[in-house]
């Protein structure tokens, strides 16, 4: 079944909210899965019959054969880490042969990107942001700074070439501001240009594919990584990721107009968690934190590191909307919370005398606020949520905390997740994605 348009699918609040489980639920009802932004420090978990896939790259449209598979320019891309995750999918019977794309305009995270981010979190001590040093920023760095190496440069290797200008002065200023031993810059031209054979295959202008699939009427599925308080204009900066997050990111990130996006689905946990450093204003006190991390599983797909934890925030899934012009969430691990039997929601957040509505600009007042909460009765006890698959059989409470969830947010709850396996999900068929996946027509009618 093909879906008649196309959607976008973000984060709503500090990323991990599940939207691995959400795009391969719906990856069959379109032609192509198109990744807009981020690196390797995004990870996606799918659970299938039980079988776990975790995805840090390749969208997790992947598992699903006929299913297309792009990687934007927005994208930035270790080569290695990429060469792995096709691996490890292959060994696992899946053949990304054919389905995998990746934009030649992409930029190429090197190992002098991971040497610098090392380097500066450490300089920054007590102040450090918390990041994967995979070499994510420095990669964005170098693309902002125009001295970066994209995937389309490393088909020249040849000496006094623009590739092997690049890698040396980029090496040279990384030998300059790292301590220890110096890399040599021939050894990371050759690594470089080595990746070429068997990278070249997957490499194409993406942006004009997207546009000949758009074209063809053909419906596409935009993939965002990380989440709204994540981007690097719209979170809480500078504790944030180095790409834009939010809806922007997937026109810039893809080279697709804005008039391509029918819909936008929001990703939201029924609480809220956040990685690496920052205020985070509902963080739960230990040992509720520890509680909801092991019922959750809250480790970081690409790290392993646990995550904070704590209430849903309604002000930042509130923002999250506006900011992305959400037209629907879809709620992951509300079986989490079946063991609580109270719940508070954050439904502003208190500065001075003021309440305010919206998430301050600066990270000093964030951190300053207090949230202001309201109490609702959890269902520990009457009942579970996890594995029920039609909203009927949900308790009441929980019925009652999504509706109030639904208001709070400022848009409609679409899908509900009640474990983590693809099946054990509601999706309301009154909802904007119900009627859109109702709306589906038999793939044959489409040109593929």
């Amino acid at each position: 079944m093909i879906a008649t348009g196309n959607l976008a699918v973000l984060g709503a609040q500090w990323g991990d909210e599940g939207k691995g489980k959400v795009v391969d639920l719906l990856s069959p009802a379109f032609a192509v899965v198109a990744r807009s932004q981020g690196g390797h420090n995004a990870g996606h978990t799918v659970v299938v019959d039980g079988d776990e896939f975790i995805l840090h790259l390749i969208p997790s449209g992947i598992l699903h054969p006929g299913v297309t598979c792009v990687i934007g320019n927005g994208v930035v891309v270790d080569p290695a880490a990429l060469f792995a995750e096709i691996d490890q999918l292959h060994a696992r019977g899946l053949d990304t042969a054919g389905r995998l794309l990746v934009s030649s305009r992409a930029h190429v995270i090197l190992p002098y990107h991971r040497d610098i981010e090392a380097a500066a979190e450490d300089r920054l001590g007590a102040q450090r942001i918390g990041t994967t040093s995979r070499g994510i920023g420095p990669s964005y760095e170098d693309k902002a700074g125009r001295c970066g190496v994209r995937i389309g440069d490393l088909a020249d290797a040849r000496p006094g070439g623009r590739l092997a200008a690049l890698i040396e002065a980029n090496v040279a200023e990384r030998n300059r501001t790292v301590a220890g031993p110096a890399l040599d810059w021939r050894a990371v031209l050759e690594d470089a240009a080595g990746v070429w054979p068997r990278l070249s295959p997957l490499v194409a202008d993406t942006s004009r594919y997207l546009h000949d699939t758009l074209e063809a009427r053909r419906p596409v599925l935009f993939e965002g990584a990380q989440g709204t308080m994540l981007d690097i204009d719209h979170g809480t900066y500078p504790y944030v990721t180095s790409s834009n997050a939010t809806i922007g990111g997937v026109c810039t990130g893809l080279g697709v107009g804005p008039r391509a996006l029918d819909g936008v689905l929001g990703i939201v946990k029924a609480y809220t968690t956040r990685v690496g450093e920052g205020p985070f204003p509902t963080e739960l006190d230990e040992p509720l934190a520890e509680r909801l991390r092991e019922w959750g599983r809250e480790y970081g797909a690409s790290t392993g590191r646990p995550r904070r934890c704590g209430w849903f925030d309604a002000v930042g899934v509130r923002y999250a909307v506006r900011v992305n012009g959400m037209t629907a969430l879809a709620m992951t691990k509300l079986d989490v919370l079946d063991n609580l039997d109270e719940l508070r929601i954050c439904t502003g957040y208190r500065r001075g005398g003021r309440v305010l509505i919206d998430p301050p600009a600066t990270i000093g007042e964030l951190a300053a606020c207090e949230p202001v909460y309201e109490t609702m009765p959890g269902w520990a006890g009457r009942g579970r949520t996890a594995g029920v698959t039609d909203e009927r059989d949900l308790p009441a409470a929980a019925r009652a905390y999504l509706a109030r969830l639904e208001a709070l947010g400022g848009a409609p709850v679409a899908i509900i997740s009640t474990g983590s396996d693809r099946g054990e999900t509601i999706v309301r068929p009154d909802s904007p994605i119900g009627r859109w996946l109702a709306a589906c027509v038999p793939a044959g009618e489409h040109t593929r």
